[in-house]
């Protein structure tokens, strides 16, 4: 009857469902895949880093210069490593920023927020315990720096005291740009005395040019 078509028509399609065409499906020759060569869209520089290469995980003995894997004030760092300092866990993800790097400018920077918050020597207790955290944080305890890390915390100490009312560290930094220069301490300090042992474990006094307001005290100008 006109009108009347089977039902198979309504449901299905009138032959096999569509498949992809010859185009698209690989070829009979060889089957895609990385060349002779390196790993395609990777650099010897990136395989490297993978595998945690020394900018990776860059520890400098002289200034403390520390990359760490996740951020202080992440739940992972609490979860590993123990709450540890509250404070160091709240304050160092603002210092360090996403890329969670520690160097030395976040290092003078942390000195800054210290010298503000507690003044001298309180400071220089507060920054060698963090210091110590972060050493220890990144697996490299041996790194921690006693000498070198109370040397920069009187240093930005006495920058800080000469400009009372600067509390924003960026123009901190930009009105004490030598601060910003790790090789400052070469002035104070011979390469082997902080090198040896004693200045890593404990405090030792310039013995190239002693620092403005240790001289100062030493001619009795207190």
């Amino acid at each position: 009857m006109p009108g009347h078509e089977p039902p198979t028509e309504r449901h299905h399609s009138p032959g096999p469902a569509p498949a992809p065409g010859p185009g698209p499906a690989p070829g009979p020759g060889p089957a895609p895949g990385p060349g002779p060569g390196p790993a395609p869209g990777r650099c010897p520089a990136e395989e490297g880093e993978t595998r945690g290469s020394p900018r990776s995980r860059e520890v400098n003995p002289g200034v403390h210069h520390v990359a760490p894997r996740e951020s202080a004030g992440s739940d992972t760092f609490r979860e590993r490593h123990g709450a540890q300092d509250p404070e160091l866990a709240a304050i160092l993800p603002g210092i360090t920023g996403p890329g969670g790097q520690f160097r030395h400018r976040q290092h003078i920077n942390l000195a800054f927020y210290a010298v503000r918050r507690y003044g001298m020597p309180d400071a220089v207790g507060a920054i060698c315990g963090w210091i110590r955290q972060i050493a220890g944080y990144a697996r490299a305890p041996q790194k921690y720096h006693h000498t070198v890390s109370r040397a920069w915390v009187e240093l930005v100490a006495h920058h800080a005291a000469a400009d009372p009312d600067c509390a924003d560290f960026d123009l901190f930094a930009d009105r004490n740009p030598a601060l910003l220069d790790k090789r400052l301490l070469a002035r104070h300090y011979r390469s082997s005395t902080l090198a040896a042992a004693p200045a890593r474990r404990g405090w030792v006094e310039p013995d190239l040019l002693p620092f403005p307001w240790r001289a100062h005290d030493s001619t009795g100008g207190t």
